[in-house]
């Protein structure tokens, strides 16, 4: 990065700037954060995609743009579309089930419920499931709400193309996702649940709060030990579950969602997300790929 005209640390953010460019940059950067990590479903590309943003943008001819917040948008999620597409690439060699980074969100993400529910753990592999530009499409209208025009701008598409790639991306995504609202309170109880029957060894608790199909993924990544394809069933899973008994399970609010985390040595080793149908947990997702984890010490803030 030597052609960088104003060096930016590690979070992509400007060092020490002032100018104008600067200040805007600055003023939107969790807004693009957000639009990069929901269009990728990891935190350490959305970063490489806010620096590939930055030197963009620092070499923009200010006078010329009439709506900086959309162009800065615009210029994110051309990047984010590149990098998406190589990720799909590594991910077809991924050891495992591949799931999305965790972040330790502020309570802020959890009182917009729009928003805590497109970054939930159900919600981001739902969206794997669409190709690059109908993620991007659904992010940019679905969750911030952009207009078809710079939508366009943004994916290089018609706003007539735009609109049918948006409802196309809207029909995939109701037809697989959970259709019944569930509140923090009631996850937070399945969640209390589950972790006294895990901890006290009370299969028939578990049953009681697993849906009898539900799927665990585990995300190890071939770095830790971790099953190597999804397990279903409430009594496979709870076979499985029975090996955490010993472990400091602790309360945590993980992409705007309550969620479960466990340390090792003082570090975060695993974090649970659960989803939920008719008041079971219907789908148990746990990360533990350590490079996925380095961030869990640090409250991450999205906004729209």
């Amino acid at each position: 990065m030597t052609d960088d005209p104003r060096p930016i640390d590690e979070s992509g953010a400007p060092r020490n700037g002032t100018d104008s460019a600067t200040q805007d940059f600055l003023a939107h950067r969790n807004l693009l954060f957000t639009v990069a990590y929901e269009m990728l479903g990891s935190a350490a590309d959305a970063e490489d995609v806010l620096q590939e943003t930055w030197l963009k943008w620092a070499v923009v001819d200010l006078d010329t743009v009439e709506n900086r917040r959309a162009y800065l948008v615009r210029i994110t999620t051309r990047q984010a579309l590149m990098r998406l597409r190589a990720l799909g690439r590594r991910k077809e060699s991924y050891v495992g089930p591949w799931l999305p980074e965790p972040l330790l969100t502020v309570p802020d993400v959890a009182g917009d419920v729009e928003l805590a529910d497109s970054v939930s753990m159900a919600m981001l592999l739902v969206m794997e499931t669409l190709n690059p530009t109908e993620r991007a499409v659904f992010v940019l209208r679905e969750v911030f709400d952009l207009g078809y025009g710079e939508i366009a701008a943004a994916v290089d598409k018609t706003p007539a193309a735009v609109r049918q790639i948006a409802h196309r991306a809207r029909s995939h995504v109701a037809a697989r996702r959970q259709h019944a609202a569930v509140s923090a309170t009631q996850t937070r109880d399945a969640l209390a649940a589950f972790q006294h029957a895990v901890r006290t060894g009370d299969i028939q608790g578990l049953l009681d709060v697993l849906s009898p199909d539900v799927v665990l993924l585990t995300d190890g990544g071939g770095v830790v030990p971790a099953a190597l394809a999804p397990i279903t069933g409430a009594d496979r899973v709870s076979v499985i579950l029975r090996n955490l008994g010993a472990a400091a399970m602790r309360p945590a609010v993980v992409n705007g969602h309550p969620a479960l985390t466990i340390q090792e040595d003082g570090r975060v080793s695993t974090v649970i997300a659960v989803h939920l149908e008719n008041g079971r947990i219907a789908g148990l997702y746990a990360v533990r790929n350590p490079d996925k984890l380095s961030r869990m010490g640090t409250e991450v803030t999205l906004s729209r």
